[in-house]
């Protein structure tokens, strides 16, 4: 006080002038610092939102392939409602012409049904395949390559007209008509089978080939050359004709990490019901029985965790559940009994072994699988972070 008792009237105004400036500066840089928090908040949480908007499609979309190679009609219908595909046969046709993670012979089943909206889909994808200026053996080894070819007949009648038409489409000039490009197509297909099949001990010569072609163009024959081209070709390189990789359980579940019958907890209902459980691609499926054609519900284990827990009804429990977000539901979908796919409502997945020992195996193997996203764990970090800044 006795410093300020030396100072003028004046000088002791311009000291509160100070002051008051001073003070009005502190918090304008308090407020400018709230903000560039603010605003570097929000692009953080922009950046991780579309990470994981893209983590979670990328997720949808494996579902959806696994359910297209179970039943294709299925999984292209769980696709559309998911948002993930249009519901037009240019979406579809591209969808099935990429083929990522799709099982050929799944794809070869839905593209020969001889429902209208299939066969707009066949259409869209046979003109995915560029064949002008190959030869019909080059355009046949790229088509066949795409899909596997059906075992009905009327199935791939319509494949193969298909193929033609666009074939001529290409190429126009070669053949007088698509059905010659048809039946000449199914020759190369029947010359490949007994040139290369082991079974077949008598084995067609350039000449018998040319000589089962004669008159198929439109009447007429079809040059020498061409056809002793496609004779030679064949005989040289037989087609790459995909794997019969199935189209059921044996296929989609192979060489699991586990599998067995487990007690599941109901979400809503509150009831257990035995399930056969397979653990396998960083997922669990369960069935009702082992000989279903696809499960009943499909878990992913990204991000989440396991732990044993006490049942007053059942022995041997464990669950799977999200880490420090007890009340958001799992990430997970499940058939209804009318066929419908639906997304799930549990908020944890509680599970009975047969025995203790069975138990930590289970354990053991999930937690073997269960995947992590840094992107999870960075909001996880952030927000403990946040909350250390802001306690007391």
């Amino acid at each position: 006080m006795a410093v300020h008792d030396d100072l003028s009237p004046e000088e002791r105004q311009e000291l509160e002038s100070i002051r008051r400036r001073k003070q009005e500066l502190l918090q304008d840089i308090q407020r400018l610092k709230g903000e560039i928090a603010e605003v570097t908040n929000e692009i953080d949480n922009l950046g991780i939102t579309d990470e994981r908007k893209s983590m979670q499609r990328n997720k949808q979309v494996f579902m959806g392939c696994k359910k297209f190679n179970m039943d294709p009609k299925k999984g292209i219908r769980f696709l559309i409602d998911s948002g993930l595909l249009k519901n037009t046969s240019d979406d579809i046709a591209q969808f099935l012409y990429k083929g990522e993670g799709l099982n050929k012979t799944a794809i070869g089943d839905y593209l020969g049904e001889r429902e209208d909206f299939n066969l707009e889909v066949l259409q869209a994808f046979v003109e995915l395949h560029e064949f002008t200026d190959l030869n019909l053996v080059q355009a046949l080894r790229q088509f066949l390559w795409s899909f596997r070819l059906p075992g009905e007949a009327q199935k791939i009648d319509r494949m193969m007209e298909a193929f033609a038409q666009r074939y001529c489409h290409c190429n126009p000039g070669v053949f007088q008509h698509s059905d010659t490009c048809y039946v000449l197509s199914f020759a190369v297909i029947m010359l490949n089978t007994s040139l290369h099949n082991p079974n077949v001990k008598d084995k067609p010569s350039h000449q018998r080939f040319t000589t089962m072609n004669r008159g198929i163009n439109d009447g007429g024959d079809l040059p020498e050359d061409l056809l002793r081209n496609l004779y030679e070709s064949i005989k040289n390189e037989p087609f790459k004709i995909p794997e019969d990789d199935g189209n059921d359980l044996t296929h989609t579940f192979f060489n699991p990490d586990r599998e067995g019958w487990l007690l599941k907890l109901g979400g809503r209902v509150k009831t257990w019901k035995r399930r056969w459980f397979i653990l396998t691609d960083n997922c669990l499926y369960y069935f009702e029985y082992t000989t279903d054609k696809e499960p009943r519900g499909i878990i992913p284990l990204e991000n989440l965790s396991i732990r044993e827990v006490d049942d007053s009804k059942k022995p041997n429990c464990f669950e799977l559940f999200i880490p420090d977000h007890r009340d958001q539901v799992i990430k997970a979908c499940k058939t209804e009994a009318d066929g419908r796919v639906v997304e799930g409502n549990h908020t944890f997945y509680r599970i009975s072994a047969p025995t203790a020992e069975e138990k930590e195996e289970w354990i053991t193997s999930i937690k073997k699988a269960i995947s992590r996203d840094p992107f999870y764990e960075m909001v996880a970090a952030r927000k403990k972070k946040v909350s250390a800044l802001t306690s007391p």
